[in-house]
């Protein structure tokens, strides 16, 4: 038996690197709706978009998506889920996946894999990695890397390259990069949204160091599905398009 979930896709006009690309169109469809209708497909109770954007709702809307309006001042995703889930009086216990609204080619299997995992190993809080793949640079500090113990829990997350192979003749190491999906209960993610930013997180910019720095356990596991691509910039919008044609 499946334990039930639902996801929210926070969504909002404003990006830094790419204003509106959460409305820009793919394959006739805004790049929203395809987030949406990959979450629908991964057997979520309820699927629906927090946004603080009033042109982002109409478009929702439009295609038949419900919407959590949201405050503007949210410094991320999981702050935006958190008011949106109090606003809609979840039950603490209930699973909620955050699902970025810059995925849209997202495999809805791995959605419903985080939501299970979060369950199965009784944590309030999880998230999916991948072996690196050896196309991508190790050095590249847009590629988040992470360690894990044998239990598949969090050890650290970082944009350096961990575990760092001292010696040459060393049994090399096996690299994990971090795909940036989440789970959550919904009184941890409240309680997360609470929290004071912590000093790794500041450093390393990676908003997931608030929960090991605050002794939370985090479940990372190995997706069942390879990632696609997230669109953070133009011009991954075009590498998308090209793939897609």
């Amino acid at each position: 038996m499946t334990a039930p979930f639902k996801v929210m896709i926070p969504a909002r006009f404003a990006s830094s690197r790419f204003p509106g690309k959460v409305l820009v169109d793919i394959q006739g469809k805004p790049m929203i709706q395809h987030v949406y209708e990959r979450a629908l497909r991964s057997g979520a109770d309820e699927v629906l978009i927090a946004t603080d954007d009033f042109q982002v709702a109409s478009v929702a809307r439009a295609f038949g998506a419900p919407i959590c309006m949201t405050d503007t001042c949210h410094q991320s995703g999981s702050d935006r889920l958190a008011e949106a889930a109090d606003k809609l009086g979840w039950a603490d216990q209930e699973i909620v996946v955050n699902v970025q609204a810059d995925e849209p080619v997202i495999p809805p299997e791995n959605i419903a894999q985080l939501a299970q995992n979060i369950a199965l190993h009784n944590v309030n809080i999880a998230t999916l990695c991948v072996k690196f793949e050896s196309s991508l640079s190790l050095d590249d500090p847009n590629t988040v890397k992470l360690v894990r113990n044998k239990q598949e829990m969090a050890l650290y997350f970082s944009r350096s390259v961990i575990p760092l192979q001292r010696d040459a003749d060393d049994v090399q190491p096996e690299y994990y990069r971090h795909i940036g999906i989440y789970a959550y209960r919904v009184h941890y993610l409240k309680y997360f949204a609470s929290l004071e930013q912590a000093p790794l997180e500041l450093a390393e910019k990676l908003e997931q160091l608030r929960a090991l720095w605050h002794g939370e356990p985090l479940h990372v596991g190995l997706a069942k599905a390879a990632p696609g691509p997230s669109v953070d910039t133009p011009e991954d919008l075009e590498k998308l398009l090209s793939e897609l044609s």
